[in-house]
């Protein structure tokens, strides 16, 4: 998918993805290093990423972006640049995030290629406990200044795989060989985003690299806003409030835009409007039955607890948003930013995995039994999550998102009528004598 190209500047600073003392933002602006006009070779360009020094003072590109083709990218692409951030938001020994590289290595120069301008690519060599994430490129054949990159330390990166061919120089003549390959980042751990900022790695031949090129993306966990959780049902007598049970918003994942597919939005429009999209999840107790035992002696009571989640629900969240609840999703050849690749994941608490993502498609109900003394009223209760995507300017994307926690049974009792009602006390005396007995039928 392309921006458009009328979308206005933004007339503020960026709001800014922090990782300790690292600062990551991104830019719509290149400046053009070289194409490839005069070549045999299929259309090619590498630009620059020019950050706007009034909207964003400090950041310097991770390397420069190969293409395909040689029209004009400004306004076009997305690609992250960053800025050192405050020193005491880094851990106690780890020092700057950022740091200039030490020198350059050549990896191909265009020679013989007939291209009408001159070309150099090089790989930033990075300081002990930093490394490059892209090569640099020069329209001559010197090294590039050392301003033109920065390296990130090690400790904030995780590294990649190849991933597709960008360019390759294949029929310009030129003395050497030189491919541009693009970069996936491994599968995200639970809570966390790895992404690639848009820079590329470069072979010296035509064919995919047959040994591993140093490859690195960025990792950033996803901020997650914890509440205290809705309170347990209490019981004032022989019979369950009427009403329902207050619903709250007990959790908030703070998405970047890039891993968030908006359908009334193309990416710039997202950077510019909703730097930071929040996936809010509120909870509230459902009753799943009641009853009271008046014989005399201990019995089972017996019910049914249905699950509001539904795989077509699922599917359809997951096609609107990309973001699959419960495992880790990536973006594809259909996202609305291929340019900077990613791959993320909910932490487990939020996203109700925490022992497996098959409750997300489970929409079966559940038999469930509680053992209930003499002279008790009980009440059984069930965790129901409903999530909500939003944009910064509170507007919902795409559908909610429901699912019933049948791990969350909770048996509230009350006694007599001459005794006080034992709410959370005796759900957590009870919970060993609650079981899910099967799954029915659907």
């Amino acid at each position: 998918m392309t921006t458009n190209n009328n979308v206005a500047s933004p007339a503020r600073l960026m709001a800014a993805l922090r990782v300790e003392n690292l600062l990551i933002n991104f830019t719509a602006e290149f400046h053009r290093i070289w194409d490839n006009t005069g070549s045999s070779s299929k259309p090619g360009s590498f630009w620059r990423p020019t950050p706007a020094p009034d909207l964003l003072p400090g950041y310097f590109p991770l390397g420069d972006l190969a293409v395909a083709g040689r029209d004009n990218i400004n306004e076009q692409r997305l690609v992250a640049v960053v800025c050192e951030g405050d020193p005491g938001d880094s851990p106690a020994g780890l020092g700057k995030a950022l740091s200039k590289p030490d020198d350059f290595e050549l990896v191909w120069r265009d020679k013989g290629s007939r291209a009408n301008g001159d070309c150099s690519v090089w790989r930033p060599i990075a300081p002990e406990g930093y490394v490059a994430l892209g090569l640099v490129c020069s329209n001559d054949r010197s090294k590039p200044s050392f301003n033109a990159v920065r390296c990130v330390r090690a400790d904030l990166v995780v590294a990649c795989a190849v991933g597709s061919l960008i360019w390759s120089d294949k029929g310009s003549g030129a003395d050497q060989d030189f491919s541009a390959w693009s970069v996936n980042p491994p599968p995200a751990p639970a809570g966390a985003i790895h992404f690639a900022p848009g820079t590329f790695v470069g072979a010296g031949s035509h064919s995919r690299p047959t040994t591993a090129l140093a490859a690195y993306a960025l990792r950033v966990p996803i901020a997650l806003q914890i509440d205290t959780p809705p309170a347990l049902p209490a019981l004032g007598g022989h019979a369950p409030s009427t009403a329902p049970e207050p619903a709250k918003v007990t959790q908030i994942a703070w998405l970047p835009w890039f891993a968030v597919r908006d359908p009334e939005l193309q990416a710039a429009a997202q950077w510019r409007t909703s730097p930071l999209y929040r996936l809010e999840r509120t909870d509230q107790y459902v009753l799943v039955g009641h009853g009271h035992n008046t014989g005399t002696a201990r019995r089972a009571f017996k019910w049914k607890a249905s699950r509001i989640q539904s795989v077509v629900d699922l599917w359809n969240f997951t096609r609107n948003t990309s973001i699959d609840v419960g495992v880790t999703w990536q973006n594809s050849a259909a996202a609305l930013q291929p340019w900077i690749s990613f791959s993320a994941r909910l932490s487990d608490g939020f996203a109700h995995s925490e022992s497996t993502a098959n409750g997300w498609t489970s929409g079966t109900d559940a038999d469930v039994i509680a053992m209930v003394d003499k002279g008790c009223f009980v009440a059984l209760y069930q965790l129901q999550s409903t999530y909500r995507l939003l944009r910064e300017d509170g507007s919902q994307v795409a559908s909610e998102l429901g699912y019933t926690d049948i791990d969350s049974l909770q048996l509230v009792e009350y006694l007599t009528a001459d005794e006080p009602p034992m709410a959370a006390q005796a759900a957590s005396a009870t919970a060993g004598q609650v079981n899910t007995l099967t799954d029915s039928a659907p």
